[in-house]
């Protein structure tokens, strides 16, 4: 039986006594690789299929003849079974085994994609989603484990780093692949680009990944109230943040009852959790300051890059008139370097003379500097203009990302490995939630806050500007010979340029909250976590720590 460390009680690192190396691992090499390898890119089979469908969306409900609110669902549902598999997955592929349970989920993952565009009617499609993202869901837990489980020490910061490229590469690069996808080939394959990689991703871990045995004796103290109030509870609150700025939040009886409903149920599966013998996660974990800093940093970090990436994507789009393939490289300018930087940061971080806090802390500078970049935002920018903004991020993603889960993983041992990765895959699915929520909500008040402030002041100066003519209609008064048409033309290009400069306004708030955001996470790392250092190879002339 494992054993906690006295520095628990003291509120430092949770580290549990390593089990012995089980018979089924094989020697590092090689095949090892190629079944890690093919486990890094099953998950990002599922994360294209995520924001691939995400971005796309405006074309699938087009194809489909889809309404706008029922699209929003269609996310909502996929997102909510999503977040809430990663809760639970640890369990069962330490029941069912890491090898099956991952090649299986993959498997179902591309089988539930095919049927997809062929979905008679919104509910159908609803369905059929929620499977898939429960099946997704499923893949990312399983990756960090493997990473922490079959890698050796001294490499294993750089399975962080490939971990990592869920939160960073995989994002970035839906946009250019939803172009690619609608633009050349056909919005079919929005929902079946999956199926190629998916195929050769089950072979690669079918290949590599070592043949680990089942444990069905586990399902003797299977939690199942854990699951039953935990599935729902996880689903109505991220279905909440999902769907709450377009019902209004509490005005909304749908959003009041899934907000009380699931928050009363999601208190009880916390305690639950507390205090069953065979729990999904453990609660316990948060005693640990390294713990605390680094979930909060992970939600806040994942939710300050997604926001950033909204930022210039609903700009072009809203403002310029770009199609996604227009837009596309402003993402690249994001995703591609980061196959070169996130394995030049776990190199840097992998080094025991360097702190992995004060890395994290120039990263948030790298993205505070990002976002004051984005303050001078305005109606005339164009997608160059975002290019030195997307460059910093570059920089700051990798060297957040990789740090925050250092802090995470490396303050426990590998038998806590299960138990933290699905609390840490939660929290990272949750931080998607949670942005969509942030970025909804500041994005319309404060284009309502601006546009009421610029009509008003329109209203008040109008006399005024009664000397500088009227631009708006002199240009469209040759279009049609009906001054009643002109005018009520000029007044809708008016609201135009309105709705606009007030978008313009409100995105420029969103950058200076971000500012302080990260200069408020750079301080905290610096101050709460203690420092962890990278492992490395046991020895006998080391001591145990």
């Amino acid at each position: 039986m494992n054993t906690v460390a006295p520095a628990q009680a003291a509120g430092g690192p949770v580290i549990h006594a390593a089990p012995p190396r089980p018979s089924y691992i094989p020697p590092f090499g090689l095949r090892t690789v190629i079944g890690c390898l093919g486990m890094l890119l099953a998950v990002h089979v599922a994360g294209f299929n995520e924001h691939v469908t995400e971005i796309g969306l405006s074309d699938i409900r087009g194809a489909m003849h889809i309404g706008h609110d029922e699209g929003t669902w269609v996310i909502a549902i996929y997102e909510a079974f999503n977040i809430a598999a990663m809760a639970f997955t640890p369990w069962f592929y330490m029941t069912f085994s890491i090898y099956r349970f991952s090649i299986f989920m993959t498997a179902a993952l591309a089988l539930f994609s095919i049927p997809a565009p062929f979905m008679p009617d919104v509910t159908s499609l609803c369905i059929l989603r929620a499977f898939q993202g429960l099946a997704g869901g499923c893949l990312p837990p399983v990756l960090m484990t493997v990473m922490l489980k079959y890698l050796p020490p001294q490499i294993r910061v750089f399975g962080i780093g490939g971990y990592a490229m869920s939160a960073t590469f995989g994002p970035n690069l839906g946009l250019p692949l939803e172009a690619f996808w609608f633009e050349h080939v056909g919005w079919h394959w929005l929902y079946w680009e999956i199926i190629p990689t998916a195929a050769l991703a089950i072979a690669m871990m079918a290949y590599g990944l070592p043949r680990d045995p089942m444990h069905f004796e586990r399902f003797e103290k299977f939690n199942w109230l854990g699951i039953l109030v935990g599935l729902p509870a996880i689903c109505s609150l991220v279905i909440v943040l999902y769907q709450g700025d377009r019902l209004d939040w509490f005005r909304s009886p749908v959003i009041t009852d899934l907000a009380f409903w699931g928050g009363a149920a999601f208190i009880v599966f916390v305690i639950n959790e507390a205090y069953h013998p065979s729990p999904y996660f453990r609660i316990q974990y948060w005693r640990s300051r390294n713990i605390q800093a680094s979930l909060l940093s992970l939600v806040g970090i994942l939710a300050i890059c997604s926001i950033m990436g909204n930022i210039p994507a609903t700009y072009l789009e809203a403002v310029r008139g770009y199609r996604p393939i227009q837009a596309a490289p402003v993402a690249l300018v994001v995703a591609l370097p980061q196959l070169i930087m996130l394995p030049l940061i776990a190199a840097i971080c992998n080094s025991r003379k360097v702190d992995c806090r004060f890395v994290l802390a120039g990263g948030m500078l790298c993205l505070a500097a990002a976002a004051w970049l984005g303050t001078w935002l305005t109606v005339d920018w164009v997608r160059d203009n975002f290019y030195l903004i997307q460059i910093l991020q570059v920089f700051g993603q990798p060297m957040t990302v990789i740090p925050t889960l250092m802090l995470a993983t490396m303050a426990m041992g590998p038998a806590d490995g299960p138990f933290i990765s699905g609390m840490v895959n939660m929290l990272k699915g949750l931080a998607n939630a949670v942005a969509f929520a942030l970025f909804g909500a500041l994005s319309r008040r404060r284009e309502q806050y601006h546009s009421t402030m610029l009509l008003d002041h329109h209203g008040t100066h109008q006399l005024a500007l009664q000397g500088m003519g009227d631009p708006i209609g002199g240009q469209l008064a040759a279009t049609s010979p009906d001054s009643a048409h002109v005018a009520r033309n000029t007044l809708q290009v008016f609201h135009t340029y309105v709705h606009e400069q007030a978008l313009v306004l409100a995105l420029n708030d969103i950058y200076y909250i971000l500012i302080w955001v990260c200069l408020g996470y750079a301080v905290m790392n610096l101050i709460l976590p203690r420092r962890v250092y990278p492992p490395q190879a046991p020895s006998p002339d080391t001591p145990a720590r």
